[in-house]
């Protein structure tokens, strides 16, 4: 098999959840449309390049190693330069253009001083997205290495990014109304990656334990993505100034 079929192969076969996703959002009739779509999933690649960077960075060796070095690979080095990457471009994407999160039915901005519970919807589900774009990445690249664990990765590693990307997506549009409450969402999208790396690392713990922590978490998402329909003004607004 040729090198081009190879790539177009890890990528479609990294893809099949982002399809899935968008399948999804089409059916529920979110007002979520392809440009939007498009736009979040490539801020969620292109996070792939600064956790790259913090990742390497951090590769320093931890001197009491053992259970402290696991620790701080699973949870700093990994997990929390990842969610933070992906944190950082969500917040790049809705500065740039306030229309994927701020839009009302009629097709008119929203004030800045006002968070709608619709504005929290759709940075939640552009998180979603943002984390499937990352994923996508991040399963071709290993997967160019070892290509028998891509339809493992598209089930447990792409719905855990999934997971805490939509966390990390609220955490960007909260952001500035609500710092502590966007810190606490981004660690609790760390936290949640974090177990499930530290599931898969450890010898001794089942397998399934790390892939019914992605699929619970991305089942909450989506319950939270699905269950916000109310246009009421959300309870966090900017301080006067």
């Amino acid at each position: 098999m040729s090198g081009s079929w190879v790539l177009f192969l890890l990528i479609f076969t990294s893809s099949i959840p982002v399809l899935a996703v968008y399948i999804w959002f089409r059916l529920a009739k979110y007002q979520f449309p392809l440009i939007r779509f498009l736009f979040a999933l490539l801020a969620g690649a292109a996070a792939f390049f600064p956790a790259l960077m913090l990742q390497n960075l951090l590769d320093f060796p931890i001197s009491s190693g053992g259970r402290l070095a696991l620790f701080f690979y699973v949870f700093v080095r990994v997990a929390f330069t990842e969610e933070l990457s992906r944190l950082l471009m969500l917040i790049i994407l809705f500065r740039t253009n306030s229309r994927i999160i701020s839009e009302d039915n009629t097709g008119s901005e929203v004030p800045d001083r006002t968070l709608s519970f619709n504005d929290v919807k759709r940075g939640t589900a552009a998180g979603l997205v943002a984390g499937l774009g990352f994923a996508v990445l991040e399963s071709a690249v290993i997967g160019a290495s070892n290509a028998g664990i891509l339809m493992l990765r598209a089930v447990t590693a792409a719905p855990l990014h999934a997971a805490c990307g939509s966390r990390v997506g609220a955490a960007a549009v909260m952001f500035r109304t609500n710092p502590l409450q966007a810190i606490f969402r981004l660690l609790a999208a760390t936290a949640i990656h974090g177990i499930y790396n530290f599931m898969v690392a450890r010898p001794g713990i089942p397998s399934i334990a790390a892939v019914l922590i992605a699929l619970s978490a991305l089942a909450s998402s989506i319950m939270t993505i699905r269950g916000m329909d109310s246009e009421k003004a959300f309870t966090t607004t900017l301080d006067k100034r």
